[in-house]
């Protein structure tokens, strides 16, 4: 018998983009400009307009982003910052690097976002700053974390890393924190060909800090006022995300369509993470099923991968070990029981019902006789 045929995770290959992203790159060779030039300038004003914000920063990456924003604001040693439990540990390495603490909180245990309550308990004088993360494209209960903000009188960055064009009750992810947080690793739903991140902000003055922090701290060519890093995204980067942009919102109503189609589909022993918003963008489709390594094994066997984000939630990382926090038990069963399916554009209807049948056939499987 032949092996079954292998449905990838992800696909990164360009396909309906490679057009645009050879005259990209092409246009930036021909320029002989490599860093900080118009290509970022471009992609930063177009980025910021899709995300309904006045102002972009384009950085290296997603954890720069976080961390420029938390010392733009003036956030670092001896402060505390509210971070969820369960995400990838970059948001808590972030909040690391500007010097700061990460006080880890339990998330929903329906969404899985932060819990806003879970927040106010954590919040002591020396807390500064909330970190949401919009986990899997799923938009935070922004409500309940504004208002402990607004009580406590604390920051808001948000990170959007997973959560491109997503929307929270109508308005864009972001849109009313003190910064917002992009990555455009290359799997993100709007990635580059490498490492790549930016900033929003409504703030002008913190926007032009962030860009001053991002280049050491240079107030102009060789003056440098404050202590700043090396966080620049590439000429060649942004002009493939400009050449991408415009295919976002196409590929984001697809992402939804197969997450309509998982949703029908999987069997109801299945559980999966509830859509708190329709501004939903389904960077990821995990499912929790208390078997989880067995049922990953099951789909590798059908040629299906599948990943799981993420298996240790932040309290149980070594790297984090300094950083006591209070138990988070649905951040910790979560991390024993999710696995995400694969979902990107280029995947069928088809392939994804496949997806579900095997899931379904592994399930009947484990069910009593």
């Amino acid at each position: 018998m032949s092996a079954p045929a292998r449905l990838s995770f992800v696909d990164l290959h360009p396909s309906d983009d490679a057009d645009a992203i050879r005259s990209a790159v092409d246009r930036v060779v021909a320029s002989g400009w490599y860093i900080l030039g118009p290509e970022v300038e471009q992609f930063e004003t177009e980025f910021a307009s899709a995300c309904g914000a006045p102002f972009a920063v384009g950085v290296a990456n997603g954890t720069d982003a976080i961390t420029l924003a938390l010392r733009a604001l003036d956030i670092g040693a001896g402060d505390e910052v509210i971070v969820p439990a369960l995400t990838a540990a970059f948001t808590g390495l972030a909040v690391i690097a500007a010097g700061a603490r990460p006080v880890f909180v339990d998330v929903d245990r329906h969404t899985l976002t932060i819990d806003p309550e879970a927040c106010e308990q954590a919040v002591t004088p020396r807390t500064r700053a909330i970190v949401p993360v919009h986990l899997y494209g799923q938009p935070a209960e922004m409500n309940g974390v504004r208002r402990v903000a607004e009580k406590h009188a604390l920051a808001i960055v948000e990170d959007c890393c997973q959560a491109h064009l997503a929307t929270e009750q109508g308005s864009p992810v972001g849109a009313r924190a003190d910064a917002a947080a992009f990555s455009f690793y290359p799997t993100k739903n709007l990635g580059a060909l490498g490492d790549g991140g930016a900033l929003t902000t409504r703030n002008a003055s913190l926007a032009a800090r962030i860009r001053r922090l991002r280049n050491g701290g240079q107030a102009d060519r060789y003056r440098h006022v404050e202590p700043g890093g090396n966080s620049r995204l590439d000429e060649l980067q942004a002009a493939i995300l400009r050449a991408r942009l415009p295919l976002l919102a196409r590929w984001t109503a697809r992402r939804r369509e197969l997450a309509a189609v998982y949703r029908r589909a999987l069997p109801s022993s299945v559980k999966t993470i509830e859509e708190r918003d329709a501004g939903h963008v389904y960077h990821l489709f995990p499912v929790r099923v208390p078997d989880r390594d067995r049922l990953q094994a099951h789909l590798a066997a059908a040629g299906i991968e599948t990943l799981i984000h993420y298996p240790i939630p932040l309290t149980e990382q070594p790297a984090f070990a300094a950083y006591p926090s209070s138990h988070c038990p649905v951040a910790a069963e979560a991390a024993r029981t999710l696995l995400s399916l694969p979902l990107h554009p280029r995947l069928a209807d088809a392939d994804a019902m496949h997806v579900a049948h095997e899931v379904g056939v592994f399930m009947k499987g484990t069910q009593p006789a």
